[in-house]
């Protein structure tokens, strides 16, 4: 009796161990840049924000943002999660949407854990309450910060309450900013209607060290001198704690 040769269970191929590893290294190269990934849990929640703040409206496609409700989730986790114990908030953006800005920066504002941001290249705009919300905030001396009024996008209705409705959200973010750094509500006030600095906007661009000469950043640093800091307030915290352990 002869037996088909497509009856027959072919035996399944092992993948290759190379070709699996060849495969994820080129999948972290595309996604990360990098050819390995640093290894092992920490007790510290990065959060980076880069590019535009996306709000209620979605950006061209070619833009670089970071969106609103992938943070906040995020923030939220950090607060639930009694593995973190410290958030690290990296800053590299343009600004955005201004209430947008402002829910991040409340978030991180009223986190109970100990909270660092960490400003590279730029925070600007609506980047400066998220920059001054955290516990202590470092600058990098080559970073600036451009501090103008808010502004309105498209279709704007000529009417005073147009114009109140802008003025109270200035007032907003200047409450904000001034409450939770050290700079005066004259000086912040000097800083963003200041004419003949900006060449098509008012306002003044402040670098690293102007920053922390105006009360806005607390220090001159970075990504080193960002850990140190929030390292030192986890274990302050720590110690105050009942049995020295993050409750």
């Amino acid at each position: 009796m002869m037996t088909s040769f497509y009856n027959q269970e072919q035996p399944q191929q092992q993948p290759n161990p190379e070709e699996v590893k060849r495969n994820t290294t080129v999948d972290t190269i595309q996604q990360l840049g990098q050819t390995t990934t640093p290894a092992g849990e920490s007790n510290i929640f990065c959060m980076t924000i880069i590019g535009q703040v996306e709000g209620h409206l979605v950006l061209p496609p070619q833009n670089k943002t970071t969106k609103y409700e992938h943070l906040i989730p995020q923030l939220v986790a950090a607060e639930q999660n009694p593995k973190i114990e410290g958030v690290l908030i990296i800053l590299n953006t343009v600004g955005g949407d201004v209430e947008a800005g402002l829910a991040i920066a409340e978030m991180i504002a009223t986190l109970s854990k100990p909270t660092v941001t960490l400003v590279l290249g730029g925070g600007h705009s609506i980047g400066v309450p998220i920059a001054v919300s955290s516990d202590y905030s470092i600058i990098a001396e080559t970073a600036t910060m451009t501090i103008h009024p808010i502004r309105l996008n498209g279709l704007v209705i000529g009417v005073p309450q147009t114009f109140e409705y802008l003025d109270k959200m200035q007032e907003r973010v200047i409450r904000f900013i001034i409450s939770h750094s050290r700079v005066t509500e004259e000086k912040i006030k000097e800083l963003m209607f200041k004419t003949g600095e900006l060449t098509r906007d008012i306002g003044t661009t402040v670098i690293g060290a102007d920053a922390v000469k105006y009360g806005l950043i607390n220090a001159i640093g970075g990504i080193g001198e960002a850990i140190k800091e929030l390292n030192r307030r986890i274990e302050d915290k720590r110690q105050a704690s009942p049995g020295g352990m993050v409750q």
